[in-house]
């Protein structure tokens, strides 16, 4: 089995470990643009040792937004300031990836600190759209898409993805996890529609795989491509983990070189057993029913125990998030825990201990 400083590489890309930085979500963008706070945060990882880091949700077309501080990819400016973050993540001989997104029903939030959740017309607030006119709750209820609306999201998941390519990025992950717009058409909880995209489990994982068809086709061979599932709503009626299960090879099939396995987010307050590396065994589900490879997440917090989740096979990397807002040089003090020795930057290396 590989070990967690191993490399991994995935069609021509090649990772330097499996520590990755997880989406994480700021709402520090301006009109869908970041700036300074962004390289200053995704920078920071990049000079702490891990091997990939994939930036936030990012939206494939305004109205797809978690919040009106959230980052696009649907104009040039955009590209342009993501490309100063890429820049600077490649010169650390770190690997970067982003996040597609479309917020779906969970969309429209109020910028960063404000005193009201929703943001008004007036903020730039819009109405959100939905597979079907069911309310996330605390949330409007949202419109439901046509027919036509969806498959014009299908070309524009592509046209981010275009963009993604010019910014300089590594790889692109699919954002179809945690009641966002693709969570919430395969989850029958949000998905009442009666259409092509509706009912079965053909239907409502068909949106997914149309986007991902389409993704694959614009992105270049050698570059890889993810997808972020939640393999549970942890809800009686919802999606299932023999769902994802059922689901993952048939992305694989389509070119998708990783399932980046997480769980829960379409439904408020459901009944979920947290604790350290509580959804791992999804991951690990998702690997041995149909041999993809897969990330994990949740609550991964010690070098040891990320080393045995990809030492005994559950999963091919580890995807970390709070512990590298608590610490983002953690791969550098996790290798002298294992006994791994890595290459520091020469701007930090006297804080090395001996």
């Amino acid at each position: 089995m590989p070990h967690l400083f191993d490399p991994i590489t995935l069609r021509g890309t090649t990772i330097a470990n499996r520590i990755w930085v997880s989406p994480m979500c700021q709402y520090s963008a301006k009109d869908g643009i970041i700036g300074d706070w962004h390289l200053v945060h995704l920078g920071s990882f990049a000079t702490g040792g891990t091997g990939l880091i994939v930036a936030e949700a990012t939206a494939v077309v305004p109205e797809g937004r978690i919040s009106i501080g959230c980052p696009g990819l649907y104009n040039d400016a955009q590209v342009a300031a993501w490309k100063r973050v890429t820049d600077f993540v490649h010169s650390q001989g770190v690997k970067i990836g982003i996040q597609l997104a479309h917020a779906g029903r969970k969309g429209g939030a109020a910028a960063l600190g404000a005193d009201r959740p929703i943001a008004t017309p007036e903020e730039g607030g819009w109405q959100t759209v939905a597979p079907s006119p069911i309310a996330f709750p605390g949330y409007p209820e949202p419109r439901e898409l046509t027919n036509a609306e969806v498959k014009s999201l299908v070309r524009e998941f592509g046209e981010a993805a275009k963009r993604a390519v010019a910014a300089g990025f590594d790889l692109v992950e699919i954002h179809a996890a945690h009641g966002y717009l693709l969570h919430e058409f395969y989850s029958p909880l949000s998905n009442a529609r009666t259409d092509e995209y509706g009912g079965s489990y053909e239907n409502r994982t068909r949106f997914l795989k149309e986007v991902t068809q389409h993704v694959r086709s614009v992105i270049p061979d050698s570059m890889p491509l993810f997808v972020r599932i939640s393999a549970s709503d942890w809800t009686e009626g919802g999606w299932t983990e023999q769902e994802s299960v059922q689901l993952a090879p048939e992305l694989t099939a389509l070119g998708v070189d990783l399932i980046d396995v997480s769980s829960g987010g379409n439904v408020s307050k459901a009944n979920i057993t947290v604790g350290p590396g509580y959804q791992v065994h999804f991951a690990h589900a998702v690997k041995s029913a149909g041999g993809a490879t897969t990330s994990a997440v949740g609550m991964i917090t010690e070098p040891a125990q990320a080393e045995e989740i990809v030492a005994s096979g559950q999963a091919d990397a580890v995807m970390m998030a709070r512990e590298f807002l608590r610490n983002p040089r953690w791969p550098l003090e996790a290798a002298a825990q294992l006994g791994q020795e890595v290459k520091w930057p020469i701007q930090i290396v006297r804080g090395k201990r001996s």
